[in-house]
């Protein structure tokens, strides 16, 4: 199964310099799509995120009825970069990861399989790629990144 992921899991990852971790828990079924690799590299140029952070993250090119399918989803309430991912999660049935609230509900309407940041955190947790006290850790830091979460700790 493909997990693709939008940008606001590449950017909560990227600050503390762990996309390792998400290489971990799905070797070789982790990617995005062309829009976000598009955003995320913008503010790769501002300064703002690590350039090289995803630099062995594969970019899916779109069919075609990817595409004619991004662009029929609710283009109001969701960026060029959720419509992809979403679009690409439907036809292939993959997992999409997005912390975004818009996204995720046009996702569960679409029935299709969804996790986040914290649910990343949590299956490393799971696969015992990372201790319970290193994921605290490591959303307390996305947290003083940026990221708002809303929980302070894993196990709350």
């Amino acid at each position: 199964m493909l997990v693709i992921l939008d940008n606001t899991v590449l950017t909560n990852f990227a600050r503390i310099g762990r996309a390792d971790l998400v290489f971990a828990l799905w070797p070789g079924a982790v990617c995005t799509v062309l829009p976000v690799s598009a955003e995320y590299q913008v503010a790769a140029a501002q300064g703002s995120l690590s350039p090289g952070a995803w630099h062995a993250l594969p970019i899916l090119a779109l069919s075609d009825a990817e595409l004619q399918l991004a662009n029929e989803l609710t283009p109001a309430q969701l960026g060029a970069g959720e419509r992809a991912c979403l679009a690409a999660a439907i036809l292939r049935q993959g997992l999409f990861a997005s912390d975004d609230f818009a996204a995720r509900r046009s996702a569960a309407q679409h029935n299709v399989a969804l996790t986040g940041t914290l649910g990343i955190l949590v299956a490393c947790v799971q696969r015992g790629l990372s201790s319970q006290a290193e994921a605290n850790s490591l959303l307390t830091q996305m947290i003083a990144a940026g990221y708002r979460s809303p929980i302070a700790r894993l196990d709350e």
